[in-house]
């Protein structure tokens, strides 16, 4: 089982950083791996709400479905996925600091067969990838005023 948690303060109100990350479709402008997340259903944002997301890790374009199991307005937002080559559950959990939002990220992902031998090496990636990316959304959303996909 891989499991990767990262954290960073973000100086924007929670409710700011939540709707933002709460919505995959802004992904892609923060998360260098990811190609395409488009929305599946129809509806608000919220349990049952699903996504297709087309990355590329580790050199290969992966195609996976997900679907949001939590969904706490300003404060988590967990997905898992419902297709794709590795399960994997994902949270984002937002906390209101005097410093601005604390942003947690954890995943979980089972890699089987040959992507279980490389298990070690994939948690590292997914970490490198994980800080960087919660590098750049820190730099988007404290200086853009603009934050929400249309």
């Amino acid at each position: 089982m891989i499991k990767v948690n990262e954290s960073i303060i973000i100086q924007r109100p929670v409710e700011e950083v939540f709707a933002f990350v709460a919505d995959q479709r802004n992904a892609p402008a923060w998360q260098s791996g990811l190609l395409e997340v488009r929305r599946t259903d129809e509806g608000p944002l919220g349990v049952g709400a699903t996504h297709a997301v087309v990355r590329k890790f580790m050199g290969r374009r992966m195609e996976v479905n997900n679907e949001y199991v939590t969904y706490e307005p300003n404060a988590q937002v967990t997905f898992k996925s419902t297709a794709g080559p590795m399960p994997f559950e994902f949270s984002y959990l937002t906390e209101s600091t005097p410093a601005g939002t604390r942003l947690t990220g954890r995943m979980q992902m089972q890699a089987a067969g040959f992507m279980g031998l490389a298990e070690p090496l994939i948690g590292a990636s997914l970490k490198r990838e994980m800080r960087a990316g919660f590098g750049e959304l820190k730099d988007l959303l404290e200086n853009q005023t603009t934050t929400v996909a249309a």
